[in-house]
């Protein structure tokens, strides 16, 4: 009879938690996703149309003060410092996340981020009637801390607030308004509309309005429930916000899945960077998030976005329609992405990962003998484009959303924190790697540049095969003790799934099987 009452529990509880899309959630996902995401992929490509301008404008700046050109190896490196900055203002951006969060909350901590974005967006739309360009370089870096910070916040935050059948969808959004930040800026960096001379100031400078629109709007929406439970204490709270998102008072299960979370996590206290290195319990998770986050930025999309451009036009296509079939390619990334919100909780996060890895390795390996024989074999320029086109697709659904995904199901919320400081810091590092070599990679070995990205979406795709499970639709706990039998780690009873608690009226809960003084 008991096993039978206990089955009886799960299925209530599964049932329970099976929750609808409300406005307010929906909302929340699209104000934070656009105030911040957004702004992260559209200064990832703003200034590549306009970048012929901007050199010039630093000529004319130096000439002006020295009454002599610019030395073009001076140029070269401003203009390096220019593009790379951002990745390495968004290493800084990650190290901050940790204490942010953990002292301002994660809504805080998007307010507070708004202003670095306000002050990048004023410094570089003004740079021109200024007469310098090194704000410019200065505001890549303060833009890049910026989207280091959001492009971590943003899925913590967006995956504590929601249900667990709605969870993987939701943490998929901040990476589409990543995509559509860069399609933006690329149709923004037309020649025609603001990619010239007279533009740039501007195309640069607008960057700011998505930040105080969510400035003005984020302080009305509800912080996260979880946040407010178990790191702050806050029952009240974290239950009147809870109701607002899931539009409903019977929210009883998912605060006694928080408070066993809360329980089962008191006497470790909250994991520092150093502490969740060193702790056995979260050995594989760890080393599944750097894998992941590796994979993500060595994967060679940068690459592809690097090679794109010469590959149309060895197809034929016109050098001056070569942007227009850049934002095409943009568009692709956009609608693939918003595919991946609509089956991710269908097919699950594992299938994805694994799928869209190995288009990225397949795409790459043809990428390779397309490259080299496109000047015997007239076709070779087309499958060239498919191979990009490919790419692009095999990314935009798994290798860019899924692993900040995985991050906030993979760790409990004492380690969360921590772990997407230290995902993030991988991701950006990684990314300003990339940026940093790959022109010598690609001088010195040409097309065949692509076959180590080969090699290492092949290696990823071992890993995630081998050793990531699969989260969907599962509690952090559920997960938690998935990945505690991958660490040879034993879960003490008091951290047992929330199938031993029953949930009464009035939001008490009855521990079954276990004596009170377990609790």
């Amino acid at each position: 009879m008991k096993a039978k009452g206990e089955k009886q529990e799960i299925s209530d509880y599964d049932e329970g938690s099976k929750r609808k899309m409300t406005l307010l959630l929906a909302l929340v996902a699209l104000v934070s996703a656009f105030g911040s995401s957004f702004q992260y992929g559209y200064n990832v490509s703003v200034i590549n149309s306009p970048a012929p301008y901007m050199q010039d404008f630093y000529n004319q700046t130096y000439f002006n003060r020295s009454g002599m050109p610019m030395d073009s190896g001076f140029q070269t490196l401003l203009w390096s410092l220019t593009v790379s900055m951002y990745p390495l203002g968004g290493l800084f951006g990650s190290l901050m996340v940790w204490p942010l969060v953990n002292n301002c909350g994660r809504k805080g901590t998007l307010l507070i981020n708004n202003l670095f974005s306000i002050a990048a967006a004023v410094l570089m739309g003004t740079s021109e009637l200024a007469k310098t360009f090194e704000v410019i370089i200065l505001s890549r870096v303060i833009m890049g801390i910026y989207a280091g910070l959001a492009s971590n916040v943003v899925p913590m935050f967006l995956g504590e607030m929601s249900p667990k059948n709605l969870r993987g969808a939701i943490g998929v959004v901040p990476q589409l308004f990543i995509t559509l930040g860069i399609l933006v800026a690329q149709i923004l960096g037309l020649h025609n509309i603001l990619g010239n001379a007279k533009g740039w100031p501007m195309l640069l400078g607008l960057t700011g309005i998505p930040s105080l629109i969510q400035l003005l709007i984020l302080p009305f929406f509800p912080e996260s429930p979880r946040y407010l439970l178990i790191q702050k204490g806050n029952e009240g709270q974290a239950r009147q916000a809870l109701q607002k998102l899931r539009g409903c008072d019977d929210v009883d299960d998912e605060i006694e899945e928080m408070r066993q979370e809360d329980r089962s996590e008191k006497e470790e206290g909250h994991f520092s960077v150093l502490s969740l290195c060193t702790f056995r319990g979260l050995r594989w998770q760890l080393i599944s998030i750097v894998v992941m986050m590796m994979g993500q930025q060595l994967s060679g999309v940068n690459a592809v976005f690097y090679y794109a451009d010469r590959i149309f036009q060895s197809a034929g296509v016109d050098s001056s329609n070569v942007q227009y079939v850049t934002v095409s390619i943009g568009a692709i990334n956009v609608v693939m992405t918003l595919l991946a919100v609509f089956i991710v909780e269908s097919l699950g996060r594992r299938l994805l990962l694994l799928a869209g890895f190995g288009l990225c390795c397949v795409s790459c390996a043809v990428l390779t003998l397309a490259l080299n024989l496109q000047t015997t074999v007239s076709w070779m320029s087309y499958l060239s484009i498919v191979c990009v086109i490919v790419y692009i697709i095999g990314h935009a659904i798994g290798a860019s959303p899924i692993p900040f995904v995985m991050i906030t199901e993979m760790f409990l919320q004492s380690s969360r924190p921590a772990a997407f400081m230290v995902g993030g810091s991988v991701h950006w590092l990684c990314n300003f790697a990339v940026g940093l070599v790959f022109l010598y990679m690609e001088a010195g070995l040409g097309p065949y540049s692509f076959l180590i990205f080969c090699a290492i979406c092949l290696a990823t795709i071992v890993y995630i095969f081998f050793i990531v499970p699969e989260t969907k639709n599962k509690t952090f706990m559920e997960i938690n003790r998935i990945m505690a039998k991958r660490n040879k780690v034993e879960i003490p009873e008091d951290k047992e799934e929330l199938k031993d608690f029953h949930a009464v009226p009035g939001g008490q809960a009855e521990k079954k099987g276990f004596s009170s003084s377990k609790l």
